[in-house]
């Protein structure tokens, strides 16, 4: 089946915004009078939002008593600077432009909330341009669930098995799997910790974005 739209993971795939989840942490880390994480060590754990910053700054996960307290501030701090150092991947600009030259609609799927996800969208100058935008709280239950994908697929119209997605985490790739969508594997996205894209059984693993347009012209 002939692919008929593009939808994008956002963080890790369609922009870097490990540099400003990492500046939220590192001004709670202050606040804290605790020692700075260096971006590089937070990367891997960005596509899991305050639970990997957390786990990575404080060492503590949900089931912690401070944890709730903490994921307040830190979304506090994230949402004063969502897209201060935030990017587009090199690449991502001009698939995007192809893709609509071609007339092919794209979109963002991804488990960051709809307040972070849509300033942030606004700032990159995206979001007027995107056919459909699904938050971690749009539908009923985030990725690993395909209630997300599903929803997107429905906005703009399409089956999902003719709507592509692109991720960098395992959940994205199964996510894609229970929504029977085909999905590319971004492995020059953030993997998670100890992340193998090629062990996801994606439908293909990419090393570059522009990679995408290998993957339009005939059935995954």
């Amino acid at each position: 089946m002939t692919i008929r739209a593009v939808l994008f993971d956002l963080d890790g795939t369609l922009a870097d915004t490990a540099p400003d989840l990492a500046g939220a942490l590192n001004a709670l880390l202050a606040e804290r009078r605790r020692p700075p994480v260096p971006v590089a060590a937070a990367r891997p754990a960005t596509s899991s939002g305050a639970r990997g910053m957390l786990r990575i700054g404080f060492g503590i996960d949900a089931d912690h008593r401070d944890y709730e307290a903490l994921k307040a501030r830190f979304l506090e701090l994230y949402e004063a600077r969502v897209c201060a150092e935030t990017r587009l991947f090199a690449g991502i600009a001009e698939l995007l432009a192809t893709l609509e030259a071609r007339a092919l609609p794209w979109g963002v799927v991804t488990n960051k909330a709809e307040r972070f996800t849509r300033p942030l969208l606004a700032a990159l100058a995206l979001l007027d341009r995107a056919a459909c935008v699904v938050g971690g709280d749009t539908a009923a239950r985030a990725k690993p669930h395909p209630d997300s994908l599903l929803h997107a697929a429905r906005g703009i119209g399409l089956a999902p098995g003719r709507c592509l997605y692109v991720g960098d985490d395992l959940r994205d790739v199964q996510a894609a799997r229970a929504a029977g969508m085909p999905v590319l594997a971004a492995a020059y996205g953030y993997l998670g910790v100890d992340g193998d894209p090629h062990a996801w059984g994606a439908d293909g693993v990419i090393d570059h974005p522009l990679e995408v347009l290998k993957h339009l012209g005939s059935p995954l």
